[in-house]
């Protein structure tokens, strides 16, 4: 079941592990991911220790061949010893598909297990979180380190576990044989661990460095290849300038993969160097002692065939603490994210909100952005640094009430707090203090599903995803009939688009929408919302940085998704402003007026200024 050469991947690990402080009880928590496969770990035991008990059989069928069958010219014994060599030959390679079966049923189970409990996770997690994790790190968790987490399972079974079987059955065997050339094997075995060890050591540092600069050099294709930064190259980048940053890094990823070669050649063909004079010193010895009667020479050939079963487990076993050890850090690194507890969290005791229109109702909230160490770990961070121990504070002390059905707008100038208001909404954040309640109740003892049901949202950077038309409708509601969809997007004014789609609904969008224009992105935001038909309407300049055609266009869009709905609109526009039954003028974090249009350009105050300077030009 073990072939005689020592695992390369035992060799390559990351030395970074070694001496690294692990958490307590982290060796009792992995166990716990390998327990629901305790039945498929039983039997990988039971068939390597059949494993083991075949490597043992072959030589000494060998022995009794030559010795019982050859040697005295028995010839029917020696055709029923070769058969049964065969047939164990057979069966070895039977065990040793179903250990790797078993190995792999295991190890892809705990990858599933945790892939899919760090995913469920990090949805859960609130939006300040992404907002400081780098995105690379945190699917690097997914792949890189959950790969790594199986390892701490899998090396268990397959380096400890089969090795030590494999070495304990073929050195009781050999000591029956002959403890003298038992004792002169193992003697060579530092001429074995030590070049594994330090010409392993150098193909961890080559193997280190070589995924570092793959994944710089990943990362520079994903930048370029998306549809934002190929703009972005083709409006501004040299492409010369480019290819020649791209090679420069691919072309490190090649020499280091020669390094990676060269190194891991040099090694095997060290010890299968060392293994060949070990074999003709043993054959040596064995032959003075088979000439002199000592023992008989299908002994000696049975010696060093297992000669050959006992080193490479042995220089595997040699180096397996580094391997679990790192294993064991990429589990600590998946537990980091599993461990990172939300900030936003369901009451046991959530109530849904009721249908309807809802009022919208702030009591005296103040809010601040959560710091780091609030919402991230640092290892997710591009460039974690610290911060200071206070937080600016956003909103201080807000409070105002927007009645079912009516439209509140919020003004003010950059950094007022009006989208940060609008996410209390939504619920990305709690506040600090107060409350921020709808239909009465306040958020924090609502349901997630019926606020997501409730609320709904256009900001001015709309998102969709790579897919189909219908694909990012369906989004906002999975059951919408194709009718309904089609539907929405006619109320959303976005009929003649409809119409003119090569696979209409079915039409791929591209990433993040690039293949529609600003205005038809915003509208089919826009038709997205008005199919799932929520009771509150939260519009983040939804018509900001449109042109005139589009603005009318998504401005007419609009006034169907409002009417009925609880509104809350950062305005941008005049017109919308003019129409709002109650205006909030926000300046650092405070309402400082509040009114309609008419009653607050008559008061003369800060709105009065904010209209001379961004609408008094369209009264004109």
């Amino acid at each position: 079941m073990m072939s005689g050469r020592p695992s390369y991947r035992a060799l390559v690990n990351d030395g970074s592990a070694r001496g690294q402080e692990l958490p307590p009880g982290i060796t009792r928590r992995v166990m716990s991911y390998a327990s629901p496969h305790w039945r498929s770990i039983l039997l990988f035991l039971m068939v390597t220790a059949v494993g083991a008990g075949i490597v043992v059989a072959n030589p000494l069928l060998l022995r009794a061949i030559i010795d019982q069958g050859i040697l005295p010219g028995n010839t029917s014994l020696v055709i029923w010893l070769a058969i049964a060599a065969g047939v164990l030959a057979l069966m070895e390679g039977v065990i040793t598909l179903t250990g790797r079966w078993l190995s792999s049923r295991i190890g892809e189970g705990v990858i599933y297990l945790l892939r899919t409990q760090v995913f469920t996770h990090v949805q859960r997690m609130p939006i300040s979180f992404f907002t400081r994790t780098q995105t690379g790190s945190l699917i690097s968790r997914l792949n890189t380190d959950v790969v790594g987490a199986q390892r701490a399972i899998t090396s268990v079974l397959q380096s400890v576990v089969s090795n030590l079987i494999s070495v304990v059955a073929v050195l009781i065997t050999m000591l029956a044989l002959s403890w003298e050339v038992t004792l002169l094997a193992l003697a060579m075995v530092p001429l074995f661990v030590l070049p594994a060890k330090f010409l392993g050591r150098r193909l961890a540092n080559i193997s280190r460095e070589a995924m570092d600069n793959n994944a710089a050099m990943s990362s520079l294709m994903t930048e370029r290849f998306n549809v934002g930064g190929a703009m972005l190259v083709k409006l501004y980048g040299r492409p010369e300038e480019e290819s020649l940053n791209f090679s420069t890094k691919a072309a490190r990823v090649r020499d280091l993969g020669v390094r990676q070669a060269v190194i891991g050649g040099l090694l095997f063909t060290l010890l299968a160097t060392i293994t060949a004079l070990a074999m003709a010193m043993v054959y040596g010895v064995g032959g003075v002692l088979a000439v002199e009667n000592a023992f008989e020479v299908g002994t000696l050939v049975a010696l060093t065939t297992l000669l050959a079963r006992l080193y490479g487990p042995i220089t595997t076993l040699s180096n397996v603490h580094v391997e679990i050890m790192t294993a064991l850090v990429s589990f600590d690194r998946v537990f980091e994210v599993l461990d990172l507890e939300p900030r936003i969290k369901e009451s046991p005791n959530a109530l849904p909100l009721p249908k309807g229109p809802l009022s919208v109702e702030f009591d005296q909230v103040s809010f601040r952005y959560p710091g780091a160490a609030e919402s991230s770990v640092a290892s997710l961070e591009l460039t974690p640094h610290t911060e200071a121990a206070e937080e600016t504070q956003v909103l201080s002390e807000v409070s105002f009430r927007a009645e079912p059905g009516r439209m509140v707008a919020l003004v003010g100038p950059s950094g007022a707090g009006k989208t940060t208001l609008t996410h209390l909404v939504s619920r990305l954040y709690d506040p600090n203090e107060g409350e921020v309640r709808l239909g009465g109740l306040d958020l924090k003892e609502v349901t997630g599903e019926s606020l997501r049901a409730s609320v709904g949202v256009v900001t001015q950077d709309t998102q969709l995803f790579h897919d189909t038309v219908g694909a990012n409708l369906r989004y906002a509601r999975p059951e919408a009939t194709e009718a309904e969809m089609e539907e929405a997007l006619r109320m959303a004014r976005l009929g003649p688009l409809l119409e003119q789609l090569p696979n209409g609904l079915d039409t791929m969008v591209g990433d993040r929408g690039y293949r529609l224009s600003g205005g038809e992105k915003q509208r089919l935001a826009i038709a997205r919302l008005l199919l799932k038909a929520p009771s509150v309407v939260v519009l983040d300049e939804a018509t900001a940085h449109l042109d005139s055609g589009s603005e009318a266009a998504v401005q007419e869009a609009l006034a169907v998704a409002l009417q009925g709905r609880t509104s809350l609109v950062i305005a941008h526009r005049l017109a919308t402003v003019r129409e709002a039954d109650q205006i909030l003028v926000l300046e650092d974090g405070r309402i400082l007026e509040r009114g309609t249009h008419d009653e607050l350009l008559s008061a003369g105050g800060l709105y009065t200024a904010l209209y001379r300077t961004q609408f008094a030009s369209q009264d004109r």
